[in-house]
């Protein structure tokens, strides 16, 4: 008689294993094995971390295995299992492995396919093609669209992360409860003693390093050295936590009407300031984006202010950008131009308006809504429309990982209504959903693509900006995860008729464009592919934004914005609307207060934590792929990525801002923070 040898793996996360019986079936060409109980006498099956060998036997031979079905059954009380990967050894001494990476609730199955990738098209066998068809059908049930906001990227439907489907939620809850993570970094900083503390002002700006913790030689020391200096306010748009918004300035908008006896000053080439826009030395930051937001109103004791600045910013000689004028609004008959020959704390003042708003810019704009929720649209249309075996879902799913459950907790504890947002920014109580829908029409498909963005703003010179160093760390991480992305999609589409004649992969990106960013007429998101190449490309957007782009715009929080003076998340005063008023006391009434300032020190604390047993780009330990080729392709990869790290170590030796968030190995593979 027949015998297959089942080899079954628990997955190593907490709760992973089962006291619940465990049934496998057989699925061949020539025919199914019995239902079969997977129980070892006087054993205890199915540990966490355990990896149990089986014998099914049969009474013929059952042709090339094609499926496996697994049933999980009540022993006395449900139990959910991690199953990680089963392979069966035939009786002819091949191995055969089915991939899993799921977890088996309740009294549910699971049907494998094994772990080569196929396209639709590729499918000969009903068998098989309905099988497909069923795990399509069933996840689109399980994984539905939900607008949270108006306006707003589609999300999951889910209210709670406990009401997500287990295969994406945290591990642990509590692992991501946003309260419990912000209490343990208040408890970290020793900050307890200010939670409370609204209203009540710091005395001078010293007095804020009460609530500063001192790490040893990190840039959030120097950051607090020298915050109050030009190089270090124009440094930022370039390396810091947003850089992402300055451009090149080659004519003056109306609204900003800089004039050149203004600046002439602080122009060292010996030309006039439109002499400098025509050579390419003027730089301009406009927040235009904040005009009109409200700002937050849940304090009925704390007026708070938004405001939307413009910054006019020159390479000097020595390649430093520096700010040479700041408008605080968008209309220039109400509001002067402040300049760096103005008193010293009107010229401060003024760009700390410029550092919050930034901040404002940042954190929901740049953070939330261009890496958070434009992966979580990436995922949703991903598990809705590529099943398991397609190489896409694959080559995507490292990249997905935790995404839907971080967001579905924000959603939940952060960003909603009386949230913890609303604790601190300037935004909160409703200006950051505004914010996202006003964003939501200028974000294109193309604005994700990294050459094309860089490239737009005019800021792809590396002879004109020898320091963007976020620019030429991303063009390599950029061109590295390309050419992986190529390598991959090159073993299963031949041709760009693959491509076309694809109907899953062109469900998810028409689903992406349909219902994830709503058919928004300006978006621009393709709903179609024709070719490899633009395949390539698609697929490397999906990559890079889940892991690289959020890890240069999210891990160097605490670095750039634990200083509060630096990074104000709320302003409690007005932008001044004239000159020569502005002094310590007046700045000190403007910055936040004891209280928001210690609640904005705990967000950034946590938002910049690397998650435990942290996945960082290349790294695929749970094997999706078991094809020899992908193997050698991440193989390739994770040798270019380490190249690129080794280069970014050894340019950072010796610099006092160091520039490592573009560090392959400081970049994890998905956005679970």
């Amino acid at each position: 008689m027949p015998s297959y040898t089942v080899t079954v793996a628990t997955g190593n996360q907490w709760f992973a294993g089962t006291d619940d019986y465990v049934y496998i079936t057989l699925v061949g060409t020539e025919g199914c094995s019995e239902r079969t109980l997977l129980d070892k006498p006087l054993y205890n099956d199915f540990e966490r971390g355990a990896v149990d060998s089986y014998e099914v036997k049969v009474g013929e031979n059952l042709g090339d295995i094609m499926l496996v079905k697994i049933e999980k059954k009540k022993y006395w009380m449900l139990d959910d299992w991690y199953c990680r990967y089963i392979t069966i050894k035939t009786p002819f001494g091949d191995y055969v492995e089915f991939p899993c990476f799921r977890w088996l609730v309740d009294d549910k199955e699971v049907v494998l396919r094994d772990g080569r990738a196929f396209l639709p098209q590729d499918d000969k066998t009903s068998l098989v093609k309905q099988h497909r068809q069923k795990e399509l059908d069933q996840r689109r049930k399980t994984y539905r669209w939900k607008e949270w906001q108006p306006g707003f990227p589609m999300s999951i439907d889910a209210n709670r992360h406990r009401d997500l489907p287990r295969d994406i939620q945290f591990d642990s809850e509590k692992g991501v409860d946003f309260i419990l993570n912000y209490s343990k970094a208040i408890e970290n900083l020793c900050v307890n003693s200010f939670m409370n503390m609204f209203q009540s002002s710091w005395s001078d700006f010293d007095d804020f390093e009460k609530i500063f913790v001192r790490i040893k030689n990190t840039i959030s020391e120097y950051v607090m050295q020298h915050w109050k200096e030009d190089f270090m306010f124009g440094y930022q748009f370039l390396n810091g936590c947003n850089p992402v918004l300055i451009c090149k300035c080659t004519k003056l908008p109306d609204k900003f009407p800089v004039t050149n006896e203004m600046v002439s000053v602080s122009l060292e080439r010996d030309l006039t300031l439109e002499q400098e826009l025509k050579a390419g030395n003027i730089y301009i930051v406009d927040y235009e984006m904040l005009e009109g937001i409200n700002a937050n109103t849940t304090d009925p004791h704390t007026q708070q202010y938004l405001a939307a600045p413009m910054c006019l910013l020159y390479r000097n000689v020595r390649n430093k950008i520096l700010p040479i004028a700041i408008q605080l609004d968008q209309d220039p008959n109400e509001n002067p131009i402040f300049l760096p020959t103005d008193g010293q704390y009107d010229w401060l003042l003024a760009k700390i308006w410029v550092r919050s708003s930034d901040f404002q810019h940042h954190q929901t704009i740049t953070h939330l809504l261009r890496t958070h929720l434009m992966t979580e649209v990436f995922g949703i249309a991903m598990y809705r429309q590529l099943p398991a075996v397609h190489p896409a879902f694959k080559l995507l799913i490292p990249h997905i990982r935790f995404t839907i459950a971080i967001n579905t907790k924000a959603r939940e504890q952060l960003i909603c209504e009386c949230g913890i947002f609303d604790k601190a920014n300037a935004t909160g109580g409703g200006g950051h959903v505004q914010l996202v829908q006003k964003a939501m029409k200028t974000l294109t498909y193309r604005s994700l693509c990294f050459p094309d963005m860089i490239k737009s703003r005019g800021m792809d010179s590396t002879e004109d900006l020898p320091t963007y160093f976020y620019r030429d760390d991303g063009y390599k991480v950029w061109e590295a995860t390309k050419s992986f992305v190529s390598d991959v999609v090159g073993i299963y589409y031949t041709n760009d008729e693959k491509v076309q004649e694809d109907e899953e992969i062109q469900a998810f990106v028409k689903d992406v464009c349909s219902f994830g960013m709503q058919d928004f007429d300006h978006c621009e998101f393709p709903k179609s592919l024709k070719t490899r190449d633009e395949l390539i490309e698609y697929l490397t957007v999906v990559i890079f934004t889940a892991s690289s782009q959020h890890a240069a715009v999210n891990f160097g929080q605490y670095d750039w914005c634990s200083w509060i003076p630096n990074a104000p998340s709320t302003m409690r005063k007005p932008p001044p609307k004239e000159k020569g008023k502005a002094d310590v006391k007046m700045i000190i009434e403007s910055l936040p207060d004891r209280g928001r300032s210690s609640w904005h020190l705990g967000a950034v604390w946590a938002l910049s934590q690397y998650q435990e047993n942290e996945l960082y780009l290349g790294m695929y330990p749970d094997e999706h792929f078991i094809e020899k080729p992908v193997k050698a392709a991440m193989g390739k990869f994770r040798k270019e990525l380490a190249e690129i790290t080794s280069s970014i170590k050894s340019r950072n030796e010796g610099k006092k801002l160091p520039y490592y968030n573009m560090s392959p190995d400081k970049i994890p593979n998905s956005v679970a923070v």
